[in-house]
């Protein structure tokens, strides 16, 4: 069997431990796929500013994925080479649907190099905090929109897509990451597995040629995409139904663990 070209594994909750670090066992995993000739490809939910250092600490380089298919990212040159944001009116209507279904929810937006969040959005990550700017609404200024985001303390993040499901279809891709009361809202079309396909063709390689890793519904794409596919121990049960291959949890370096056997 030929090993797979491309290695594209979601960050948190698969390829780091819950400390949100890359573990030495992983770091020399994923050395070993780099010398074999393939290449590493994180497709994740973070905006590039937190996906750069974790490609330091993993000593991977290339392209990344980021903002769950929204944005492409030169992890050397700290550019973003594509980025497919939210029209204005998908924008308005989704933020209508919101008031609607989900009042208590507090709302903001991820432009690719900053977060505009209004007051009632609660949650602050400590290391973005440089990253975030107040503002009245999500609906003012001319920023492009990569992902509209919606928090509620009072819901789980299952319980916000089932009410927006209805809403939304064909207008937006909605999706969770796993962070709690947290919905992610893109551009219709926009996931990760249609930036890798993408990545994948000026490549020249086919899906077959891709092993991919994941925990959260918004990698579902991507590990329906690829011709290998490993969902880790620790995923969401929606994962765990739809994708039969299984590795361990993150915490047991399960990304290693299958790196090891595929490249070793």
């Amino acid at each position: 069997m030929t090993s797979p070209r491309i290695v594209a594994t979601d960050l948190d909750g698969t390829l780091l431990t819950s400390d949100r670090t890359v573990s030495p066992r992983t770091r020399d995993a994923l050395r070993l796929a780099r010398e074999a000739g393939a290449e590493i490809v994180f497709v994740t939910a973070r905006a590039p500013r937190g996906v750069r250092p974790i490609a330091e600490q993993a000593g991977v380089t290339g392209t990344a994925i980021c903002s769950n298919g929204a944005i492409v990212y030169d992890l050397a040159t700290d550019e973003i080479t594509e980025s497919r944001p939210l029209d204005r009116a998908a924008v308005r209507h989704a933020v209508l649907a919101l008031a609607e279904a989900l009042p208590a929810a507090g709302l903001a937006v991820e432009t690719g190099r900053g977060v505009l969040a209004e007051a009632a959005y609660t949650r602050r990550l400590p290391e973005d905090v440089g990253f975030y700017r107040d503002v009245a609404s999500v609906l003012d200024g001319d920023e492009p929109i990569v992902k509209l985001l919606a928090h509620s303390a009072a819901h789980t993040a299952d319980e916000m897509i089932a009410a927006l499901l209805a809403t939304l279809t064909g207008l937006a891709e909605i999706t969770q990451s796993g962070d709690g009361g947290l919905v992610e809202i893109s551009a219709p079309g926009v996931n990760k597995a249609a930036a890798l396909d993408r990545l994948c063709g000026a490549r020249g390689v086919g899906a077959g040629e891709v092993v991919a890793f994941g925990d959260m519904p918004n990698d579902l794409a991507v590990l329906t995409y690829a011709g290998l596919a490993y969902a880790m121990a620790n995923a969401h049960p929606e994962v765990l139904r739809a994708v039969p291959g299984r590795t361990l949890s993150n915490d047991e370096d399960g990304v290693a663990a299958v790196l090891e056997r595929l490249y070793g």
